[in-house]
Order: structure tokens, then C-alpha cells, then sequence
């Protein structure tokens, strides 16, 4: 009953449960806002862009 009482592995599982996590949300966040950045969209990204530079 040794390896219940082992903690060894615990921090290794909690960092692939944080970088599994970290994938997720940039994976999400490329798919939300991937439109945005393709030029087949009615959105240009350029444009806008050079938009705000003139504006700021």
C-alpha cells in the first residue's frame, strides 16, 4: 500500500492539467477570432488596422 501514500506524480499531472488548459483556451481563442484575420470575411484586418493608427 506504498503507492497510495506516493505524491510523486502529483505536480507532474498538475502541469500537463495546466498546459492541457492553456491549449484549450488558445485553441478557442483561435477559432473565435480566426475569421477576423482571414481576408474572405467582410472584416479586414489591415484596414482596420491602419484605421487606428491614423485615428490614434
Amino acid at each position: 500500500m506504498g503507492f497510495v501514500n506516493d505524491m510523486g506524480g502529483q505536480g507532474a499531472a498538475e502541469y500537463i492539467l495546466l498546459f492541457g488548459g492553456v491549449i484549450v483556451i488558445a485553441i478557442v481563442a483561435l477559432l473565435t477570432y480566426g475569421n477576423y484575420f482571414r481576408s474572405q470575411s467582410g472584416i479586414n484586418a489591415s484596414s482596420d488596422m491602419n484605421s487606428v493608427r491614423t485615428t490614434v
